[in-house]
C-alpha cells in the first residue's frame, strides 16, 4: 500500500522530509506559500508541490487531503501547523497528524490535554529545541556514550558505546559476557562496523572501532561503561552559548 503524505512547509526540514519520503516510494505533496520554493521543488524533485497557506481548506483540498494518510506540518509558524492539523482532521478525516511546535507554552505539561482527539487532534508533537536539549542532557548523564536513548520511563537505556584500542572487551565474544559480568543487566542488540550494521550472535566479537548498541538497566549504566573502558567523569561546570 502506497502512503499518501502532505508535508506543510517547504523549508529545510519540510523539503528534507518530503525528499526522504519520496525516496521511500510514498506519494508526497508539499505545500508552501513561497512560489520560489514551489518552483524549485517542481524542477528538482519527484514531488508534487502546491502553493498556498497550508492551513487553508481550499489549499489542502488542492493538495488532495481527502485522500491523504498523513499530514506533517513543519512550517515556521506554530499556529499554522496547529490549524493545518485541525483542518486536515475536521474536514478531510486525515488519520495521522504530526506538527512541529517551537513555543514552549504549547509543550507545558499543565496543558497536556490540549492536543488530544477531543480538542486539537495532533498525534505527534515535535519540538526541535526540546529534542536537542534532551539529547544534550542524556549525553551529560552518560559521558563517553556516543548515543543515549531513555526507554521505559527511564528504567532502561539504549547506549551507543565506542570501542577504542584499549577497550577491555575487544576480541571478546558476545557469548562470554554473561560469564564475565553475570550481575549486569545488559543486552547487545547491534554493532555498527565500517558504517554497516552487524546483528549480534553468540560468536560475534567486539573489534576496535566498533560502535556497540546495547540495552542497559539504569542502575548498571556506570558499570557497563567501565566494562568497555570508559571512565569519563560527568560534567559539573557548563557554559551555554546562546540564550534561546
Amino acid at each position: 500500500m502506497v502512503l499518501n503524505v502532505i508535508v506543510c512547509g517547504g523549508g529545510q526540514v519540510g523539503s528534507t522530509i518530503a525528499e526522504y519520503l519520496s525516496h521511500e516510494e510514498a506519494n508526497v505533496t508539499l505545500v508552501d506559500i513561497d512560489p520560489a520554493i514551489i518552483k524549485k521543488i517542481n524542477e528538482t524533485q519527484d514531488i508534487r508541490a502546491v502553493q498556498g497557506h497550508a492551513c487553508l481548506p481550499d489549499v489542502l483540498w488542492r493538495a488532495d487531503a481527502r485522500n491523504a494518510d498523513m499530514v506533517i506540518a513543519v512550517t515556521s509558524d506554530d499556529e499554522v501547523n496547529i490549524v493545518s492539523c485541525q483542518v486536515a482532521h475536521s474536514l478531510f478525516d486525515v488519520k495521522t497528524k504530526i506538527a512541529r511546535l517551537r513555543n514552549r507554552s504549547y509543550l507545558n505539561e499543565q496543558y497536556s490535554d490540549l492536543f488530544t482527539e477531543n480538542h486539537i487532534p495532533i498525534d505527534v508533537l515535535i519540538s526541535p529545541e526540546q529534542e536537542v536539549a534532551d539529547a544534550i542532557i542524556m549525553r551529560l548523564k552518560v559521558p563517553g556514550a556516543s548515543d543515549v536513548v531513555s526507554l521505559a520511563r527511564g528504567k532502561v537505556f539504549l547506549l551507543g558505546i565506542y570501542c577504542y584500542e584499549d577497550c577491555p572487551l575487544v576480541n571478546t565474544a558476545l557469548g562470554q559476557l554473561d560469564e564475565l559480568f553475570p550481575e549486569l543487566q545488559m543486552k547487545t542488540i547491534g554493532i555498527m562496523r565500517d558504517e554497516k550494521i552487524i546483528w549480534p550472535t553468540e560468536d560475534a566479537q567486539f573489534l576496535e572501532g566498533d560502535n556497540v548498541y546495547t540495552l542497559v538497566a539504569r542502575e548498571h549504566i556506570d558499570r557497563v561503561m567501565e566494562a568497555f573502558g570508559h571512565y569519563e567523569k560527568r560534567a559539573r561546570r557548563l557554559i551555554i552559548a546562546g540564550g534561546g
